[in-house]
């Protein structure tokens, strides 16, 4: 059911010259095209989010796809917004992040390797940074600059538990300033969130400039415009600002553009992709990484907030093996247990609120796997009957828009008649204390009875305050897999505080980011990970990525 390509860009009302094609079936769409669309109306926008998932993932991004199906297949004309993904996990345990099953994006192997080279191009700009950096430590060319005041590290796409610390510079006075730093993956690039939020190429190299690596002895900061490269950084993204075209396996128009992750970074696909969406289409399905607590507060406080986007509907998707999990299963989640879904629910009305808090109306999807007993899907539905919510069954994968007519109903619904629908709400104001803004996102969204700030962590926040950046938005990077900071805290736990033990400042991107827990900016692979599984047959074809 797929298309040429050129038929799915016409059908957005894309004109040839703004579509510059990768090959058959990729394409960038010029950023200039969403400039020329000011002043014409926005279609309306639905977030995916969902629960605390497992390790395994509980379909978000299917569920996106899907119902972007079911929205055609009801007549509406919809595009489906999504970040691209990252080949540390691909290759490491997670596997493919295309969706699944008959709710595909396509094509699935390109996308979820190389694509159009976008997050090459985010680390090829952000390491040049470094070189830069390091080079201006050897020529000494930053008066006052140290090698233990660099905050600025190397990126690189490949879960690598071995480069979280590593020293450069070794080997003798030749071979540069010998210091201790590190990588990060690309995804959590501060270059990852630059390109996902900068509104067009002015914006994007002003953000690159005002991003800081490091500071000198004086206290006073060094950022990348004082190492004279934000203009050769932009170069380099120069194709990666354009979002990226493809379609679902049902001939969905598909923008699959920026991928940073929300439990390390915002967790948002672009604004650029998102606002050209708007301009094409009735309905735009957009995704935030894991569950409201992260993906989905960040989408609203830092990408909605920067673009003016005003979302009305929240799709929280959950699954029953979750729900298991989170009602104590344990090792027991993947068998029918319907005493620990009726548990487990609690996770569920956490995250209902939330999006509530967040002035969304929710609607639940389960999203049906293999081994779940109807009992247990019927359960949650009357739950959620009984909690005033809409809820649905959701078979995408197995069905593909078929499978999603049941949600793509209630949610068209909702936007048609603007039903309980008031705009986003946001739960701090920029003019607030760092503290305060953390101190609310904890509270109000994971239940926590406040924040502690390590000694280290409240200094640094101080020092953002006085220097002037007080107006930046909190990305909390912590655990997905809890509303807490420790990831066994399963279900809806009571009574924990959340600890914040560092904080880095991200200027260029507009935010602080708050690191709770023992959350990893650079993820190491399993004893058997995914990359085993992958081959190349002599026809060409990629074997083992789903």
């Amino acid at each position: 059911m797929t298309q040429p390509l050129v038929d799915v860009a016409r059908s957005l009302h894309l004109r040839d010259d703004e579509v510059v094609p990768y090959g058959r079936d990729k394409a960038k769409v010029l950023v200039d095209a969403l400039h020329r669309r000011q002043g014409w109306p926005d279609g309306a926008l639905v977030l995916v989010t969902g629960i605390n998932p497992t390790a395994a993932g509980e379909g978000k991004t299917t569920t996106a796809i899907g119902l972007a199906d079911a929205l055609r297949r009801l007549g509406r004309r919809a595009v489906v917004a999504l970040r691209e993904p990252s080949m540390g996990p691909c290759f490491g345990a997670k596997g493919g992040g295309t969706g699944g099953g008959r709710a595909q994006v396509v094509p699935a192997d390109d996308i979820n390797l190389h694509f159009t080279g976008d997050l090459h191009a985010v680390a090829a700009a952000h390491n040049l940074i470094a070189a830069v950096a390091d080079n201006a430590l050897f020529h000494r060319r930053v008066p006052g600059l140290r090698p233990d005041n660099v905050w600025w590290r190397r990126v690189l796409d490949t879960n690598d538990r071995a480069l979280r610390q590593v020293v450069v510079g070794l080997g003798g006075g030749a071979h540069g300033v010998a210091r201790e730093t590190g990588f990060d993956i690309t995804a959590a690039s501060e270059v990852m969130a630059v390109l996902c939020l900068a509104q067009d190429r002015v914006d994007l190299k002003a953000r690159l400039g005002r991003m800081v690596v490091g500071e000198r002895e004086d206290g006073s900061l060094v950022t990348v415009w004082d190492l004279g490269v934000a203009g050769a950084a932009a170069a380099l993204l120069k194709d990666a600002l354009h979002p990226n075209l493809v379609q679902t396996l049902e001939g969905t128009p598909a923008f699959v553009h920026g991928g940073p992750f929300a439990n390390i970074a915002h967790g948002c696909s672009s604004l650029v992709a998102t606002q050209l969406a708007l301009k094409c289409a009735e309905l735009v399905v957009t995704e935030a990484g894991f569950g409201t607590d992260l993906g989905a507060e960040k989408f609203v406080h830092i990408k909605c907030r920067t673009g003016r986007l005003r979302p009305g509907v929240a799709v929280v998707v959950a699954s029953v093996r979750a729900l298991r999990r989170h009602g104590g299963a344990g090792n027991r989640a993947e068998q029918p247990d319907p005493a620990a879904v009726e548990r487990g629910m609690a996770n569920l009305d956490k995250h209902v609120e939330n999006v509530r808090h967040l002035g969304l109306q929710p609607v639940v999807a389960v999203n049906c796997f293999g081994g779940d007993a109807r009992e247990e899907v019927e359960l949650v539905l009357d739950h959620c009957d009984a909690l005033g919510v809409p809820a649905a069954r959701f078979r995408a994968w197995e069905l593909g828009a078929e499978g999603g007519l049941e949600l793509a109903e209630l949610v068209d619904a909702l936007v048609r008649n603007h039903q309980g629908i008031s705009g986003t709400r946001f739960l701090y104001e920029p003019s607030w204390p760092f503290e305060r803004k953390l101190e609310a996102i904890a509270t109000t969204l994971y239940g926590a009875a406040g924040v502690d700030l390590s000694p280290r962590a409240r200094a640094k926040l101080s020092r953002y305050e006085q220097l002037g950046y007080r107006e930046l938005a909190v990305c909390v990077a912590k655990t997905q897999y809890s509303l807490s900071d420790d990831p066994n805290k399963l279900g809806r736990p009571q009574g924990f505080r959340i600890t914040v033990r560092d904080v880095q400042l991200s200027a260029g991107a507009g935010f602080v980011v708050a690191y709770s827990g023992d959350v990893l900016t650079m993820p190491g692979l399993p004893k058997h990970p995914a990359a085993e599984r992958f081959d190349l047959t002599s026809e060409g074809r990629i074997v083992g990525l789903t």
